[in-house]
């Protein structure tokens, strides 16, 4: 059930992230029309295109870390033991769920202070605890992804044995 409801959240990312993605380029197209045909720029475009672009880069980072298709140098790592390996990926979510959940507070500590003082940006007036609070979502989101794995991967092995019509009456309960 958690696996069906990340996968479902990790395809409305991606659908997200690929509207976002035709606004940019729209809004870029628009700005370059303007620009060279009517020689008046979208002074507002740059930034907003600076910032969808940051925001989807750490929503991107929540499907690629839902997904482990994270780059990675693995090569020796496949020819050791399963058990090491286990212990390995254990070791790597540990680390994961650390680093992602420092940046996280960080990020949204230094969010909180960006609304609190109510900055706004240069160009189009945009309140900068918008474009950092990006950056706390996705890596919250990613921390959120680290644990989801955390459980599915050592979750007790008592349901696991179980016939997928027994796992669902146990969790029915």
């Amino acid at each position: 059930m958690i696996e069906r409801l990340c996968e479902r959240a990790a395809r409305a990312i991606e659908l997200t992230l690929a509207v976002a993605f035709v606004f940019i380029v729209a809004l870029n197209f628009i700005n370059v029309v303007a620009r060279y045909v009517f020689g008046r720029a979208i002074l507002w475009a740059d930034e907003i295109q600076i910032f969808t672009m940051i925001a989807m880069t750490f929503l991107g980072a929540v499907v690629v870390t839902w997904r482990r298709a994270h780059l990675k140098m693995d090569v020796l790592a496949r020819l050791l033991p399963d058990s090491i390996q286990t212990a390995l990926k254990l070791v790597e979510l540990a680390l994961m769920l650390l680093l992602c959940g420092f940046v996280a507070m960080q990020a949204f500590d230094y969010t909180r202070r960006m609304f609190d003082i109510g900055r706004t940006s240069d160009g189009a007036g945009v309140p900068m605890w918008i474009p950092h609070g990006s950056l706390a979502v996705g890596f919250g989101l990613i921390l959120a992804v680290c644990l989801c794995h955390l459980y599915l991967e050592y979750r007790p092995r008592a349901a696991i044995g179980k016939s997928a019509n027994e796992t669902t009456q146990v969790q029915a309960r």
